[in-house]
């Protein structure tokens, strides 16, 4: 075991994330999951409590930090550098699927939690930056409207995902992975079916460039 005796509050944090994620599957994302981990890993229930401050939402976002670290070392650059686009979605959202898989009860408590009204910001902030991670490990770079519509678009599939997992009970979870690639081809469906359109409209007459032109005329 560890000795965290004169290690930090992140460094405590760190340690005892993955043991509260197994205490909650049972006991919640409470006190008692908290004080259980601390008891395990020989560390003060009331430091421990310190590195929590926002309690059951803090513990959550620890626990889903942790995972996508799980998914980086889960899709090694190297790998990832090597796949299409697509298939570094499915890669990235698969390597979350393996690490949180084991603790899917843990996960059911946490939606819940994340879905009370006092905490529904701190949920659209965890889930906008996971997937803002994915596509940024995917190489994404885009900074206009695309930038937004892509992470909108993920997040949706990537919670429909999850939700799926919750009660997947076959081999190996391929019902939830199956659900994710029809989703993700639904996805690059969607973003060629958009990338044709505005090829052929790129030369059209439009409406705000000519009022533009109208406020600011060329010199």
């Amino acid at each position: 075991m560890t000795d965290l005796t004169d290690a930090t509050l992140d460094e405590i944090r760190a340690a005892l994330t993955a043991e509260i994620a197994a205490n909650a599957a049972f006991d919640g994302w409470g006190d008692a999951a908290r004080d259980m981990a601390a008891d395990a890993l020989d560390v003060d229930r009331g430091v421990a409590k310190l590195a929590y401050p926002g309690g059951a939402v803090d513990m959550i976002d620890a626990w889903f930090a942790q995972i996508d670290r799980a998914m980086i070392a889960g899709v090694p650059t190297e790998e990832l550098s090597a796949m299409k686009i697509r298939a570094k979605i499915a890669a990235l959202v698969e390597a979350r699927i393996d690490a949180v898989a084991p603790d899917r009860e843990a996960l059911r408590r946490a939606f819940a939690i994340l879905a009370m009204p006092q905490n529904i910001a701190a949920a659209a902030r965890l889930g906008w930056r996971s997937v803002d991670l994915m596509w940024r490990l995917a190489g994404d770079t885009a900074t206009d409207y695309n930038h937004y519509t892509k992470r909108g678009i993920l997040l949706g599939v990537y919670g429909a995902t999850m939700t799926v997992l919750l009660d997947d009970e076959s081999d190996g979870l391929v019902d939830t992975r199956a659900f994710l690639q029809r989703r993700i081809d639904g996805i690059m469906r969607f973003e060629k079916t958009k990338a044709d359109f505005l090829l052929r409209t790129q030369h059209r007459p439009s409406l705000s460039r000519f009022i533009g032109r109208l406020r600011y005329p060329a010199a």
